[in-house]
């Protein structure tokens, strides 16, 4: 998965096969006896009186999980978790009806003859039984989280490069992408950090690969739904903090409290069977404002911190930074080591991403050298400032970047970039539907201020308006003073907005794809639409006569 190299849309397919076959694979084949998860359900206090059976309970073997009625088979566990569109406890009598042998519940349901163990909250008794189910894999696992608004899967690629290069193989879980022993490939979903069973399955599908190391992508959303409830968690690294995700936290100090929570569990996890122990660590970004918190997060629970940045107060810090289109140098200095480090990646921000890498390395006392090479070696990560290339006289980028902050960052850049030609930035983006309704003018100041143009499209819609959507963008770039009709354009299709984008752009411009990156489908309300950003790029040039080599 790198810029100039990227695999045929053939190869991306098949690899995502092997892999979730392998995550498939480790689904356990011998049953268990509930009795064990009753014992640790006490054990956590999540137990509440009310349920229905008995002592018969302990001895009921169980042969599957699942909080889907329509994934149970006989003999499985079915969780009943109360959700934001549909309730579990409404589909008990159809996990009966199907064969489970048993329920986990917050409230009694009358009528279905099912045994049903209550608990307090169903989320977190979905974690402990995914942890118990698949026999607690992060436990064998040197566990990294990484945290914060923007950034975050490139620094868990980062990480994860460096931890190769140093011997430590390491399975990966992020936005973009899952990587299980020798087997890297996109992420299919839209769900940065999985379900509790699912990311406890592919934890275990790790250890099966022979790694010994997990970086795992751990969102506000996988902290709050307790998705990441049964990790054992060794170091975490936080990156940044901007507006993001209020639709589902409510309040900015609701969703920092989701992150914070991540510090707040470090050295609180069991004792691990490793080779070599893993320090409990905190990696704070000590360059943005919020970075004062999260070490006082670790402070608190007696966890050392390795903050990082510019500044000089900072234990792994960079100076004397210098960029193009395509790379970045700098010179880095750590407790142990100083040196010069050139990564393959574009953008000033990536200096912060790398630096957290580096910061992991100190914790666990890498060689340095690994360190630098591994990271060295990245050559790009799917789609994140993917330049995209058919020889065409103005720049093309593909990147994720879907908030205020990450959108600023990018778009920064590439003005200076046209701006020392004589060009200019063109903008395609949009904002998902039923997610943060209040960034969408924010968005749309930040491109209006930055850009000679800017289209707005779809990007995942869902049960919106899509039209309304765009609305709500574009009344925040009418503020920044451009106008429909002229340097602003609202085209719900994203196709054709590609192509408008491609038709006006002049030679020495930048024109920037974001939102999209490295997903596979559009969402909309007739279902997922199969989409890949790059290849539609490509398909856009070569309609005007470009061509890749």
């Amino acid at each position: 998965m790198t810029e100039s190299q990227p695999p045929s849309p053939a190869g991306s397919r098949d690899l995502a096969v092997a892999l979730l076959e392998r995550i498939a694979a480790a689904e356990p084949t011998s049953p268990r006896r509930l009795g064990e998860l009753i014992e640790r359900l006490a054990a956590e206090g999540r137990l509440r009186a009310g349920g229905l059976g008995d002592a018969a309970l302990d001895s009921l073997p169980i042969r599957g999980l699942a909080f889907d009625s329509r994934l149970v088979r006989e003999g499985w566990l079915f969780v009943a978790v109360p959700g934001a569109h549909v309730d579990g406890h409404d589909f008990l009598a159809n996990a009966a009806a199907l064969g489970a042998t048993a329920a986990i519940v917050e409230r009694p349901v009358p009528r279905v003859s099912l045994p049903q163990i209550v608990v307090d909250r169903s989320e977190a008794a979905l974690a402990t039984a995914a942890r118990w189910w698949y026999d607690d894999p992060s436990r064998e696992l040197g566990v990294v989280g990484v945290t914060g608004t923007d950034g975050k899967t490139t620094t868990s690629f980062l990480a994860a490069a460096a931890l190769r290069s140093a011997g430590i193989s390491a399975g990966i879980v992020t936005t973009a992408g899952i990587g299980i022993g020798d087997l890297d490939s996109f992420n299919p979903e839209h769900i940065t950090t999985p379900d509790a069973p699912q990311l406890q399955r592919t934890l275990r599908a790790m250890v099966r690969a022979g790694d010994t190391a997990a970086i795992v992508e751990t969102t506000s959303h996988g902290l709050a739904l307790d998705r990441v409830g049964g990790i054992a968690y060794d170091i975490a690294i936080f990156t940044n903090l901007t507006h993001e995700h209020l639709e589902f936290h409510g309040t900015f100090e609701a969703y920092r409290e989701a992150k914070l929570s991540l510090f707040r569990r470090l050295g609180r996890g069991p004792t691990k069977p490793l080779d070599r122990p893993w320090p409990s660590t905190a990696i704070v970004n000590r360059d943005d404002p919020a970075g004062a918190m999260f070490e006082a997060a670790a402070a608190a629970v007696g966890v050392r911190t390795i903050s990082y940045g510019a500044g000089a107060s900072a234990d792994v810090r960079a100076s004397s930074i210098a960029e193009d289109a395509r790379s970045l140098r700098f010179d880095v200095t750590t407790p142990r080591w100083q040196g010069t480090l050139g990564l393959q990646l574009a953008g000033r921000f990536n200096v912060h991403n790398a630096l957290a890498a580096i910061a992991l390395g100190e914790a666990l006392d890498l060689d340095a050298g690994a360190v630098r090479a591994g990271l060295a070696g990245v050559r790009g990560v799917p789609g994140r400032m993917e330049r995209v290339d058919c020889g065409q006289p103005f720049g093309v980028v593909v990147d994720y970047a879907h908030s205020p902050a990450s959108l600023e960052k990018v778009l920064d850049l590439l003005a200076a970039l046209a701006a020392a030609r004589d060009g200019g930035v063109i903008a395609v983006f949009g904002s998902a539907g039923e997610r943060d309704v209040q960034k969408r003018p924010m968005m749309g100041r930040v491109a209006g201020r930055r850009c000679r143009l800017v289209i707005l499209t779809n990007e995942d819609p869902r049960d919106e308006d899509p039209e309304a959507i765009l609305d709500q963008i574009a009344t925040g770039a009418e503020a920044a003073g451009l106008r429909r009709g002229e340097d602003l354009e609202c085209i719900a299709d994203r196709r054709e907005a590609i192509g408008v984008a491609f038709e006006r752009a002049r030679p020495e411009d930048w024109v920037l794809l974001a939102g999209k990156g490295h997903e596979r489908s559009i969402l909309t309300r007739a279902g997922a639409e199969p989409w890949d950003e790059r290849a539609e790029a490509i398909a856009a040039l070569e309609s005007l006569g470009y061509r890749s080599e």
